[in-house]
């Protein structure tokens, strides 16, 4: 199937939309193939601020309709206490949250970025998406990444170059509890790498005070070049950091 023949027989859909590459295009697609399309975000405190800010600029550009849910992840304790499949437990609480909203605007079809190169096996989160009857079209037009950021270059969407990213949860080690705290620091931290140039990379906790660099290999010299200035953007939120060798 391609993804044209699924607006084709879906003329009415919504998005559960990130501002990510995925998402970016599906929205993008779905409005260029002349679809009634609004995007639904997740307003959660694992959502860092850019991503949202992306996420906004994107759809304001392809001129779609977007609602913020505004969700308060702490009180669910599945999620909360950080366990093995709380991806399943969060992405749950999360689309049935939107399902609720695009419902009340009258859509039937609820659509998300699985893309064909995301491996179920590994994400827990695609049984939510089967249970809660959500849609994955790039998946199901055999998308690849590759293929939908060479789309999304064509289209002319700033979000064809931009790094996966990955909820600021997952962060934080299997069993170690999700506080706000947690989250804001990680946040902080790593928008001070951010503005140092670095992209792609991740800062991960290390319980209970320290912190994990994981950079691609290209950066790891650079960044070791560089270590004062890293010790002085990650310090006044971590009191160890440590630099990961092995290559994100």
């Amino acid at each position: 199937m391609k993804i044209q023949d699924f607006f084709s027989e879906n003329p009415r859909v919504a998005v559960a939309f990130s501002g990510g590459v995925d998402s970016s295009y599906l929205l993008y697609a779905a409005k260029e193939a002349g679809c009634d399309v609004h995007a639904y975000i997740a307003g959660t405190q694992f959502q860092p601020e850019f991503e949202r800010n992306d996420a906004l600029r994107l759809a304001e550009s392809i001129n779609v309709a977007v609602t913020i849910a505004a969700l308060d992840l702490s009180d669910n304790q599945n999620i909360a206490q950080n366990p093995a499949d709380r991806c399943y437990y969060c992405k749950t609480a999360i689309l049935s949250t939107l399902w609720e909203l695009a419902r009340a605007d009258g859509y039937t079809v609820l659509c998300d970025g699985t893309n064909a190169d995301d491996d179920e096996t590994d994400r827990p989160g695609m049984r939510a998406l089967r249970e809660q009857g959500v849609v994955s079209p790039l998946r199901d037009s055999g998308l690849t990444k590759e293929e939908i950021r060479r789309l999304s270059r064509q289209a002319g969407l700033f979000t064809h170059d931009k790094p996966s990213y990955a909820c600021l949860a997952t962060r934080i080690p299997t069993g170690t509890p999700i506080t706000e705290k947690y989250l804001k620091t990680i946040e902080n931290a790593e928008n001070n790498i951010f503005d140092m140039g670095f992209s792609d990379f991740r800062v991960r906790l290390l319980p209970p005070d320290g912190a994990m660099l994981q950079l691609p290999e290209a950066q790891l010299g650079e960044a070791a070049g560089r270590r004062a200035e890293i010790l002085a953007a990650l310090r006044p939120y971590f009191r160890n950091v440590a630099l990961d060798l092995t290559p994100r």
